[in-house]
């Protein structure tokens, strides 16, 4: 504590505590008023008119809806359009157009049915193969989504479709 005292002692004037001085909010509010009203969200401009229950005609430009102009459906272009599909790709009539459908697996070519005709049907195909010994898991959850199918369609479903 003797630094203390020599430094207040070695000082020829007595010590005083810094003192700021703040002005009062009535005056900053003063000030405020005396500059104008505050100018908000300069720059943006309200495109929607809520004045009012109806738009004013002479704020809002009304667009004019174009004129209807009917397609013609008949024309050469839209009246002939997929005429000659199948004449390249089938020839003549002995060919179905299931049998031509080289990307489809063999138990979803011209399949009609519900999910549980198409599972017996790809149960049946690949029953004959490797299949059940190569991915057994799999076999098992086609097995067990038939079973659950054909509960669910035998016992709990009002329209029997199948």
């Amino acid at each position: 504590m003797s630094w203390l005292s020599k430094r207040i002692l070695s000082s020829m004037t007595p010590w005083l505590p810094q003192v700021t001085q703040a002005r009062t909010f009535d005056m900053y509010h003063a000030d405020k008023r005396a500059k104008g009203r505050l100018v908000r969200r300069y720059g943006y401009k309200d495109t929607l008119n809520a004045r009012g229950l109806l738009p004013r005609e002479s704020e809002l430009k009304v667009k004019e809806l174009p004129v209807y102009r009917p397609k013609d459906h008949w024309n050469q272009r839209r009246a002939l359009f997929g005429q000659n599909d199948y004449i390249d790709i089938l020839g003549n009539d002995d060919l179905h157009p299931t049998r031509i459908l080289y990307n489809v697996p063999a138990w979803l070519r011209g399949v009609k049915g519900n999910e549980y005709q198409v599972l017996l049907r790809k149960k049946r195909i690949w029953s004959k193969g490797i299949f059940p010994i190569a991915r057994p898991t799999r076999w098992h959850s086609m097995k067990k989504q038939i079973n659950f199918l054909y509960k669910f369609l035998n016992f709990k479903c009002k329209n029997k479709t199948f």
